[in-house]
């Protein structure tokens, strides 16, 4: 593994740690509040976090040799992810 490959990995780890502090604390949230916002605030961090996840994976699987494809897809997950938390501040 190359160096910038390390770094990548390990970035790609602590966003994933974070993000998931952020769903279970919005899981939290929800189960003590039944609040609506607190569901669609999950639902985004989860799938800005499994974008996260799966472009890592995929990048080393196809050697980065299809890193256009990753990024469209990453972006595309991500920013829905985005609208889900977007809504959630307007949910409230």
């Amino acid at each position: 593994m190359q160096p910038m490959e390390a770094v990548y990995v390990a970035l790609s780890v602590a966003l994933v740690v974070v993000g998931l502090v952020l769903v279970g604390m919005a899981a939290r949230a929800y189960i003590q509040t039944d609040n609506r916002a607190m569901l669609l605030l999950m639902v985004g961090f989860s799938l800005v976090v499994g974008a996260a996840v799966a472009t890592t994976f995929s990048a080393f699987l196809t050697d980065f040799s299809a890193s256009r494809i990753l990024l469209t897809v990453n972006y595309a997950v991500t920013t829905v992810g985005y609208l889900f938390i977007v809504a959630s501040v307007r949910a409230q």
